[in-house]
């Protein structure tokens, strides 16, 4: 079969992360990558040989991979799944804002494609989307990460996180607010909130803990299935300590398993 072609948006920690893994990989081919004018130079240096521009090309794309920040996504994923192109999404946080969620959707019904979000940085979201179907009493998350991944956030207003000795609340509220807040933190909350209560039912904490030196995760989730409590301690992202480094992994292998016999 021939390989499946990705136009890649956003050649980043995660992008060039991405473009390492799938090296090699004969099933899968990133033909395109699209940055902002001024990064064009350094896509280049990253993918030597590979298209390098502005927008997705129109042509010759099986599927996108959104891997940019919020703004790639009205930019770029909604022409192309208007177009018929499938998307792949890894910055669910985008999909806090009001009506982006519905935003999205129509515009994969308009194409008659799909967009797919991916779990990213947590796990069990197939057991919290299925508990949704038997009926959900409360689903709660609370994200623990180093001082350092909250620098450049509203965290910092108030407090110097680099002299933090215990761990401390920087945030406490539903889940489309901390998405809002913390939309390079929190695509978690907003994952786990898609595919459980919703944005506004779900409830978050993050915390800043100078103990720490992992992105934990943790949901606890209650309703007519029982109940369940997932913990997570993933190691950050060398590039970048503001994302756990499963991020990458959970992006290879959803385009994997677009391309696999038998998939999981």
């Amino acid at each position: 079969m021939p390989a499946l072609r990705i136009a890649l948006v956003g050649c980043g920690a995660i992008g060039t992360s991405v473009l390492e893994l799938l090296k090699g990989d004969a099933a899968l081919e990133v033909v395109a990558i699209v940055v902002p004018a001024e990064g064009v130079a350094a896509a280049q240096k990253v993918a030597p040989g590979v298209q390098v521009g502005s927008s997705v090309p129109a042509d010759g794309i099986d599927l996108v991979v959104e891997t940019a920040g919020h703004a790639a996504i009205e930019e770029h994923v909604l022409p192309a799944l208007a177009r018929g192109t499938p998307c792949v999404v890894a910055s669910v946080g985008a999909l806090s804002v009001a009506g982006f969620a519905e935003k999205l959707e129509a515009a994969a019904i308009a194409g008659k494609t799909q967009v797919q979000l991916i779990p990213g940085a947590i796990g069990a979201i197939d057991a919290l989307a299925a508990a949704r179907i038997g009926g959900l009493d409360s689903v709660r998350y609370t994200g623990r990460k180093p001082p350092q991944a909250w620098k450049g956030t509203p965290a910092e207003q108030g407090r110097d996180l680099d002299a933090l000795a215990q761990p401390t609340v920087i945030f406490e509220g539903s889940a489309r607010e901390a998405a809002s807040l913390y939309p390079k933190n929190a695509n978690v909350a907003a994952t786990v909130s898609l595919a459980g209560l919703g944005l506004d039912r779900t409830q978050v904490r993050l915390i800043a803990d100078p103990a720490t030196t992992e992105n934990v995760h943790t949901v606890e989730a209650e309703g007519a299935f029982g109940s369940f409590e997932l913990t997570m301690r993933n190691r950050p992202l060398a590039a970048n300590p503001k994302t756990s480094a499963l991020t990458v992994y959970s992006a290879v292998r959803a385009l994997r398993n677009r391309v696999a016999a038998l998939a999981i």
